[in-house]
């Protein structure tokens, strides 16, 4: 009796107790292995879990790819519109940064000294009592009135080697002669 205690397996809810086949069983085996397996020789076999899988597992698994899916669309969307929204940002702010300085130089114009100003640099207007100069080119063009004058800027070879002095003698010389004499 103490030998089936021993060797007995806990039944239960899908447990059975060890059984052995029966003789008849084993003999309608066919071919090399209708010999006496391990089972039939008393020891116990190690059989690996079956895996079934049933309609429900097949279904959660369907639902789990559809919602993944779905999230991943989801969060690809949202990457867009996260770049499409710091795009935005950034161009708004730029242009806050434009409109701020536009006020600015509209409340200058608001100071008659820089109005004083910008009408001397830009058409060349001159205060009552004051004497203007302008400085014509070759072909008697005015040059001034610009914010920039043609040819000066970097210095190149040629008027390296002549000095100042001598370039403004010669822009006086220019100026005395007529325009008639200058064509």
């Amino acid at each position: 009796m103490r030998e089936n205690r021993l060797n007995r397996q806990p039944s239960g809810r899908g447990r059975s107790s060890k059984r052995t086949p029966s003789a008849p069983a084993a003999s309608t085996k066919k071919g090399p292995s209708a010999t006496v397996g391990p089972e039939e020789a008393g020891r116990p076999v190690r059989r690996r879990p079956r895996v079934d899988f049933t309609a429900r597992a097949i279904i959660a698994v369907v639902v789990l790819a559809v919602v993944m899916i779905s999230f991943a669309n989801a969060l690809r969307v949202w990457y867009i519109q996260s770049g499409d929204l710091a795009t935005a940002e950034a161009a708004i702010e730029a242009r806050s940064a434009r409109v701020t300085e536009l006020q600015d130089e509209l409340a200058r114009w608001d100071d008659s000294a820089y109005v004083k100003a910008q009408a001397r640099a830009r058409l060349g207007w001159v205060m009552p009592g004051e004497v203007g100069y302008r400085v014509l080119d070759e072909n008697g063009q005015v040059l001034s009135g610009t914010s920039e004058i043609e040819g000066v800027g970097n210095p190149t070879g040629n008027q390296l080697e002549t000095q100042w002095w001598d370039r403004l003698a010669s822009s006086i010389k220019h100026a005395d002669t007529p325009l008639d004499a200058n064509r």
